[in-house]
């Protein structure tokens, strides 16, 4: 049994709860606990769908960055996530907090996903000078479209989760502070219903409409010059969502990759990062009690 993961089984419902303090970030034990969980549940018959939730203050923050540039420890944040989505039972991924970068790309694998009106979710890995490297770029558009998808991880800010609702980013609100509650009974109704497997890879219509419009992505470039001039991150995400539009989704994923690694390997991504850590230890003071007012 993990100990960063637990799993209970509700009449029929398997629930995976991840609490790894503080954020719930995707390393390695939370890794091969979500592997566990749903090797579990996959086997179990009486298990009919899985909610996919975390303890704490949030719901997945994001990657383990600190896990960068060192060897890769299996499950890999890909094969993870390969595995949530090809579940052969439902998944809901049931949101608190923040589902960011790495914890949202958690989300859209799952088959559906719910909130709590406090929630916000997004793909803010720009900000690190990188882009969304576990599919994020490839299915994101694939919900909202390549437009509102460039605004969304190009601008790498945050989206609300009632406006988040509106853009089908996810499928429904829950009572604050009763999410668990919510997020079972939404499970049984969907077995209830007999809805589909819904994975968002395998969505078409948005990026069909957008297929040849290469005008989209040059006028995007056009109408954000100023903002985006001498950084490298948001071309190579342009490019990446281009190929969400123009590749089948396994090439696309390729293509993400690549531009990943082009970006992880960047000077420039590095000197971000660098600043993000050193922005928040700056705020941290050796020996001074929390509470000493600013």
């Amino acid at each position: 049994m993990s100990n960063v993961g637990t799993f209970t089984v509700e009449d029929g419902v398997g629930v995976i709860t991840i609490d790894s303090p503080p954020v719930n970030a995707l390393g390695i034990a939370v890794r091969r606990a979500l592997q566990e969980g749903f090797n579990i549940f996959g086997a179990n018959d009486e298990v009919k769908s899985i909610v996919l939730i975390c303890g704490g203050r949030t719901f997945f923050a994001g990657a383990d960055i600190s896990e960068f540039g060192k060897p890769m420890q299996q499950p890999d944040l890909v094969g993870t996530l390969s595995q949530i989505e090809s579940a052969s039972k439902p998944v809901i991924a049931a949101i608190h907090g923040t589902a960011l970068g790495g914890g949202y790309e958690v989300a859209l694998t799952c088959h559906y996903r719910v909130a709590v009106p406090s929630a916000k979710v997004g793909l803010p890995e720009v900000k690190l000078g990188l882009l969304p490297g576990a599919g994020g770029t490839q299915r994101l558009p694939r919900i909202t479209g390549a437009a509102t998808a460039l605004d969304i991880i190009v601008g790498g800010n945050p989206v609300p989760a009632q406006k988040a609702l509106e853009l089908g980013m996810i499928d429904a609100l829950v009572e604050e502070g009763n999410l668990r509650e919510e997020a079972i009974a939404f499970a049984r109704k969907i077995v209830a219903e007999g809805r589909p497997l819904k994975r968002v890879r395998d969505r078409q219509d948005k990026v069909d409409a957008d297929k040849g419009n290469m005008a989209l992505f040059d006028d995007y470039r056009r109408r954000n010059a100023k903002a985006l001039r001498g950084f490298k991150a948001p071309e190579n995400i342009i490019l990446a969502i281009q190929a969400a539009v123009e590749l089948p989704f396994e090439e696309g994923i390729k293509r993400e990759r690549e531009l990943f690694r082009e970006l992880q390997a960047s000077t420039q991504s590095a000197a971000q990062r660098y600043y993000f850590f050193a922005e928040r230890q700056a705020a941290k003071v050796l020996d001074l009690p929390s509470d000493t007012a600013t």
